[in-house]
């Protein structure tokens, strides 16, 4: 079994929270770990099937009016407040701190995303990943999960098998983790040749040699576990995707 402390057999890219494309519209203001929109990278295109990890803050009674998307599973997790979520399936619903929804945009959607509030802002990852069966019929799912179920261990919030989990149209999976400074980790890779992006939501983290900070990330492949240690109290969230 590979090791990151065999620093040799991995391979790995680290994207600073610094480094990201940015966008303020004032009411929005969005971080961009890959390209997208008028911020573009040829060198940070994508991480294996994963096309976009989008880190938005939105001001109270704003949002993005309703537009299309095909063929892409768009994964959502609110940070802080909550999201108001409309699509041409009729589908009318709140996104809160907690909850995971996946939207599988198959062979077409149209959707709104604004914010719940009109007093307070909200913060929230969108998240792309490329699907593995193209134009199906549009598809929705939405869970709470138990914040509490993640503290010092990786829950499980999207995965193609995982009855708790959200059902994405992938081989990929995502884990969220809370961990307490001190604590180490493990996490091993669900399926053969499927890389690794540790994304750090707060605190800090060491994986291997590399010391991560908030909004930091790193991709690896090659490895079958990575162990994860807490540099401080920390958040942290796993995308697990095909490479190809």
């Amino acid at each position: 079994m590979k090791d990151l402390k065999k620093e040799v057999d991995m391979k790995k890219i680290i994207h600073r929270a610094a480094s990201r494309g940015q966008a303020d519209q004032g009411w929005l203001k969005s971080y961009y770990t890959f390209s997208f929109g008028g911020y573009h990278d040829a060198s940070r295109m994508n991480f294996g099937l994963l096309r976009i990890l989008n880190d938005d803050y939105v001001e109270a009674g704003r949002g993005f009016g309703k537009h299309p998307h095909d063929n892409m599973e768009i994964v959502s997790i609110p940070l802080s407040g909550a999201l108001h979520h409309q699509d041409s399936t009729g589908r009318d619903k709140i996104i809160r701190t907690g909850d995971v929804q996946i939207m599988s945009a198959g062979k077409g959607i149209a959707h709104s995303e604004h914010n719940a509030s009109e007093t307070e802002s909200v913060s929230f990852l969108q998240i792309w990943i490329f699907p593995k069966e193209r134009n199906i019929e549009p598809r929705y799912e939405q869970k709470t999960f138990e914040i509490g179920e993640r503290e010092n261990k990786f829950q499980v919030v999207v995965s193609p098998e995982d009855a708790n989990a959200v059902w994405i149209n992938q081989e990929a999976y995502f884990s969220l983790a809370d961990l307490k400074k001190g604590i180490s980790v493990d996490y091993k890779r669900k399926r053969e040749k499927n890389g690794i992006y540790v994304f750090v939501l707060e605190g800090k983290i060491k994986v291997g040699k590399e010391l991560l900070k908030r909004r930091d990330a790193i991709g690896i492949t090659d490895v079958e576990f990575i162990s994860i240690e807490a540099s401080s109290d920390a958040q942290v969230l796993v995308i697990e995707v095909p490479m190809d």
